[in-house]
């Protein structure tokens, strides 16, 4: 079984590295999430197409994204304006975010790096891994929905 702490750190390294091929890659208008204007404060950052069915599992995730994110990320994941990106973003596809960065941000927080909102800190709300799981499942549908896979 391999050290918690070596996955830990290679998944930072992952992070930190694709996070700079990105930066690298993009302009900052690449980065404006789909149909973005000058919204107020608090407003959704991207019109987020909902599935008409979810999975068991993004159902479930659905109330823990509710209880857990959705204070910052918005409805639905779709941001808010000042306070936090939308998660149904190419920048959060699979290729870029895999499902780990997700946990690392929950639990450890994240350094800023791809948008101007600061760093995100812990989740204060403990979430267990099957909670994570779902929330996982359910922001991965509604990015499928949107085109982001």
């Amino acid at each position: 079984m391999m050290n918690k702490g070596f996955i830990g750190a290679l998944a930072v390294a992952l992070i930190a590295g694709a996070g700079w091929y990105w930066s690298q890659a993009r302009t900052s208008d690449d980065m404006a999430p789909p149909g973005a204007t000058a919204a107020a404060a608090g407003g959704a950052m991207a019109e987020v197409v909902v599935p008409a069915a979810l999975s068991a599992q993004a159902q479930q995730g659905e109330v823990y994204y509710t209880a857990a994110c959705a204070s910052c990320h918005g409805t639905d994941a779709a941001g808010q304006e000042g306070i936090a990106p939308p998660l149904v973003h190419r920048i959060y596809e699979p290729s870029h975010h895999g499902d780990m960065a997700f946990v690392l941000a929950t639990r450890n927080g994240v350094r800023a790096h791809h948008w101007p909102f600061g760093n995100m800190p812990p989740v204060e709300q403990p979430l267990n891994d099957g909670e994570l799981a779902a929330i996982i499942a359910y922001v991965r549908e509604l990015q499928r929905a949107n085109g982001i896979s």
